[in-house]
């Protein structure tokens, strides 16, 4: 059976300055998808690369005194090794310096030139050189970029425009037709909003520099550098040079780009393609921005995020997981480093890395190291079906949530059969099995359950940290090639042969342990703290150790939180204690973000009388250590939810 084409590109990076960790959050969420598409069967032709024309490159080389080629290839050179570090499966990369693309926008300028939707005329107005944008005096802000806020420069000169007001009505229609056009919803608004407002016709070329191609008939013009890098797409597809394999892979089933383009992606290139009478890509998705501390990254600010110094340190699957776990896909995300080691210690080293050490040491100190069959003999045991129907589920349920670009609600529900799989072995108790010999069958299903839930995650995770599942797979001996598997393998349950030897167990994600002063030395740019010196507060009252007993002390993950609608200070959080759910309002949003608890494992008291505060019912409350200017939570790192805290 052919494989259906499936073809999804990133935007080209801009090689004036290096990447940062938005640039990566970008590509990592179009590789996630695309090795998705691969496993369930796709032929993906997944694309990337640099866009390197214009007039503020020109400008950076002649600061550094190089030429604008010199310049680019030393920049693009660290684009290109930063996406092998990250892993990225690309199956192109595609420089707008390169003669492949030169002679596509060449040809495509020429024929919307004969066509008569590029004509001559004078071009007097403004340009942000940084976004490489033109805007007409009502669309300024104050005088600067309504994009970026910087200055905008008066440009007089001779230069072609496109007919872009030709194709505005024709373009509202295709959008309205076509509601996953743009997405999400925000973006499609937004965008039908401003072709309302009427679009201008768009200068095409420059006469005042000369860093970019020219324009086919009138070489002492260059083309504009979007109209050159929108064009790429086409390019790296095989609109001039391989017709064949344009006609598999176009139109693009996915542009992914961040938000502050979706402008350029959504009017100008749909329109240059109605103008050259090709299709439009199925989707052009714009996600949010990646903030520092709730702040956008920026040079001046001094909080641009290196991703390869983190790479580095925590390693390519530790910073993919936090991107796409922390983050829902269309909106902004935020980062800090203290989110980023509580997700690596709660979710990876304590929820996945534990289970599988737990279960591959069992299976060592109980079988040998061979994983058994499972008992056919006796009734499937209530809680097996539990955790296999789970199991089941969901990988169904995976696959409706990644065909949804519902990336973070795919990782979420594979976390949730982690925690079920780690709370399994807690009410089978394999180690009270082993100890006698007439349950020998009992314990032999247990340990398969849990490597049979250890493969499909394996698979399931596969896409977004691709290096952790075939570590999985190795240690739990699984002899077939993990880069055969296919997401069919993680939606049949007993895809483990029974005499399998597994092997002794080697941490995946090793937690991490930071000391306080170690901070300031980590990729994320150091801020000066005021020191303060802090007076403990007095001892209270003496309490009996009956007393003491009377007070309830539980761990609790934190499953959900939000702040409270009109309190500064106030969070809404839903816990998870093992046996049940419940909803507590926390004074703590001053010190933490929602972001920042999901996932984290603490400590609360459960038999506090409930309180309504601000129309919450409150059950219980968080312990946390505080001075007058910081706190922190009591955490559990390693325990079940319900463990009860002596």
């Amino acid at each position: 059976m052919e494989k259906k084409p499936f073809f999804i590109s990133t935007p080209i990076y801009y090689p004036s300055d290096s990447l940062h960790i938005g640039h990566a959050y970008c590509t990592t969420l179009a590789d996630t998808i695309a090795r998705y598409k691969r496993l369930a069967g796709y032929d993906v032709f997944f694309l990337t690369g640099s866009d390197e024309h214009g007039q503020k490159i020109e400008r950076k080389a002649q600061e550094n005194g190089v030429t604008p080629l010199e310049y680019v290839d030393k920049i693009v050179a660290s684009f290109q090794n930063l996406w092998q570090k990250l892993n990225i499966s690309n199956d192109d990369f595609i420089r707008t310096t390169s003669a492949r693309h030169h002679a596509v926008v060449q040809d495509i300028f020429q024929k919307i030139y004969d066509k008569g939707d590029i004509y001559k005329s004078a071009y007097e107005g403004w340009y942000c050189t940084p976004c490489e944008t033109f805007w007409v005096e009502r669309q300024l802000n104050d005088g600067t970029c309504p994009d970026c806020g910087r200055p905008v420069e008066k440009v007089q000169e001779e230069s072609y425009f496109f007919r872009l007001s030709k194709y505005q009505d024709r373009l509202l229609q295709y959008i309205e037709d076509n509601p996953e056009f743009i997405q999400p919803v925000s973006r499609r608004n937004e965008m039908v909003n401003f072709i309302k407002g009427g679009l201008d016709d768009l200068c095409v070329s420059r006469t005042t520099f000369d860093w970019g191609i020219p324009v086919p008939f009138d070489p002492k013009h260059v083309v504009y550098v979007w109209f050159d890098a929108l064009t790429n797409y086409i390019t790296a597809a095989g609109y001039l040079d391989d017709k064949e394999k344009f006609s598999r892979y176009w139109p693009a089933d996915i542009h992914l780009v961040g938000k502050e383009i979706v402008r350029f992606h959504s009017i100008i290139w749909p329109i240059i393609l109605m103008a050259l009478g090709l299709e439009l890509p199925k989707m052009v998705y714009g996600h949010g921005w990646l903030v520092v501390e709730g702040d956008k990254m920026s040079k001046s600010k001094g909080n641009v995020i290196d991703p390869v110094a983190l790479i580095d340190e925590f390693g390519a699957d530790a910073i993919r997981y936090f991107l796409l776990r922390e983050i829902t896909l269309g909106m902004d995300g935020n980062f800090s480093r203290d989110a980023l080691i509580n997700r690596i210690n709660a979710d990876l080293a304590n929820d996945l890395g534990n289970l599988l050490h737990r279960t591959l040491n069992m299976i060592g100190r109980f079988n040998g190291g061979v994983i058994e069959s499972p008992d056919a003999c006796q009734p499937v045991d209530p809680i097996d079906e539990t955790l296999i129907s789970l199991a089941n589920n969901t990988a169904m349920e995976y696959e409706k949530l990644m065909e949804k670009m519902d990336l973070n609600g795919a990782i979420k529900s594979v976390w949730v059969l982690i925690s079920r799989a780690n709370k399994y072995i807690d009410e089978t108790g394999p180690w009270a099995l082993a100890k006698d010999p007439a349950k020998k069958e009992r314990l032999n299903t247990v340990l398969y359950n849990l490597v049979e839930t250890l493969r499909i995650v394996a698979i399931l995770i596969s896409p977004f940290v691709p290096l952790t599942g075939p570590k999985i797979w190795e240690q739990l001996g699984l002899g077939l090639p993990f880069a055969s598997t296919t997401l069919q393998d993680a939606q049949q349950w007993g895809g483990i042969p029974a005499g399998t030897v597994v092997s002794k167990p080697v941490p995946i994600f090793p937690r991490i342990e930071e000391k306080s002063d170690e901070i300031e030395a980590s990729a994320l740019p150091a801020k000066k703290q005021p020191k303060v010196e802090a007076s403990p507060a007095p001892v209270g009252p003496e309490v009996t150790i009956d007393e003491f007993a009377k007070m309830d002390f539980r761990v609790a993950k934190v499953l959900a939180a939000e702040k409270v609608k009109g309190a500064d200070k106030l969070l809404t959080l839903t816990v998870d204690l093992g046996s049940e759910q419940r909803t507590i309002v926390s004074g703590i949003a001053k010190h933490y973000t929602p972001e920042e608890l999901v996932g984290q494992t603490v400590v609360m008291i459960v038999n506090l009388k409930p309180a309504k505060i601000r129309g919450i019912e409150s059950r219980g409350m968080v312990l946390a250590a505080s001075n007058d200017e910081k706190l922190a939570l009591v955490t559990a790192s390693g325990m079940l939810p319900g463990s009860k805290v002596k």
